[in-house]
């Protein structure tokens, strides 16, 4: 009898990644989607791509990534999404994201509910519900949810598509907030919190939103996770950046993927650091590994395959 695969959604924006040398897909939901089925789970995007050539190649790439696309809706009046990303000197990804896109009209379809009540993990952010159809939708999935499925928040707070009252509805919905160093002083006047250290920082959020986890990604400086019984802090890991694109999502996969499996929190830092040094090393937010690097990630941080 096949082993039942873990079922992780990622649920929001698909979009293009332009960038000085090219072209590469992404968008948050997309990207937890593909590094989770690369760790061995079985990851769903529910998203919304338009009829244009840019809609049907990403379709026919995250097939081949094995991401499963059977919710990924076709819209026929908007263009699949897009962002201009510009890179500093150290690899550092700026977006300026396109408006009024196929994510943007993301719609609640009949196969939605059942998927939703079979996640033990979904993945959402503040980005794609800009809009109130993505938002309805996102909402919806999210109450169709059981009690033991992860909420994962991944804030993604990209100006000027977010604001104080979005903030902190979706932080009521999440039962796991996941958010950078640079996003934290947005986080904490949302929920009326005063300016603190990271570790306070996090363990404050946790008591006062009543989650399960916070963790607050530092880039190089690794990370900070608070849950009820312990604080964990990651110094993280050297590695040679080629670009930093998808690195919070790739982190946000695989602590998925560890809570899911129920490991220690040290375990679960180390994890999602180790694979988030591995994704900067690399161009773009979805690489593919050879057959036996991908063996070595699922053998060491995700699901054996």
């Amino acid at each position: 009898m096949p082993h039942k695969l873990p079922l992780l959604i990622g649920i929001g924006e698909v979009l293009w990644d332009l960038l000085p040398g090219g072209s590469h897909l992404g968008g948050a939901p997309a990207n937890f989607a593909y590094m989770a089925n690369l760790l061995g789970a079985s990851g769903v995007l529910v998203s919304r791509v338009g009829t244009d050539e840019l809609g049907h190649t990403a379709q026919r790439q995250l097939a081949d990534h094995g991401v499963d696309i059977s919710c990924l809706q076709v819209d026929p009046d908007h263009p699949t999404g897009s962002t201009t990303v510009s890179l500093s000197n150290e690899g550092v990804a700026k977006y300026s994201i396109t408006e009024n896109v196929a994510w943007d009209h993301l719609q609640w379809t009949p196969e939605l509910p059942e998927l939703a009540a079979q996640a033990e993990a979904v993945c959402f952010g503040t980005l794609a519900q800009r809009s109130l159809a993505t938002r309805d939708t996102v909402t919806r999935f999210l109450e169709h949810t059981t009690s033991t499925c992860l909420k994962v928040l991944d804030v993604n707070l990209r100006p000027p598509f977010f604001d104080s009252v979005l903030l902190r509805k979706s932080l009521q919905q999440a039962n796991v907030l996941k958010l950078s160093q640079e996003e934290l002083a947005e986080v904490l006047r949302a929920c009326s919190l005063p300016p603190q250290a990271d570790e306070q920082a996090a363990q404050a959020l946790r008591q006062h939103l009543d989650l399960q986890l916070v963790c607050i990604t530092r880039g190089r400086g690794g990370s900070v996770m608070d849950s009820a019984n312990q604080t964990v802090t990651h110094p993280g890991l050297n590695a040679t950046v080629v670009d930093t694109i998808g690195a919070g999502d790739a982190f946000t996969a695989t602590l998925a993927i560890q809570l899911v499996a129920g490991h220690p929190l040290e375990q679960v830092s180390q994890a999602a650091n180790a694979v988030s040094a591995w994704i900067v090393s690399q161009a773009g937010a979805m690489p593919v590994p050879s057959a036996a690097e991908r063996q070595r990630l699922r053998n060491a941080f995700g699901c054996r395959g």
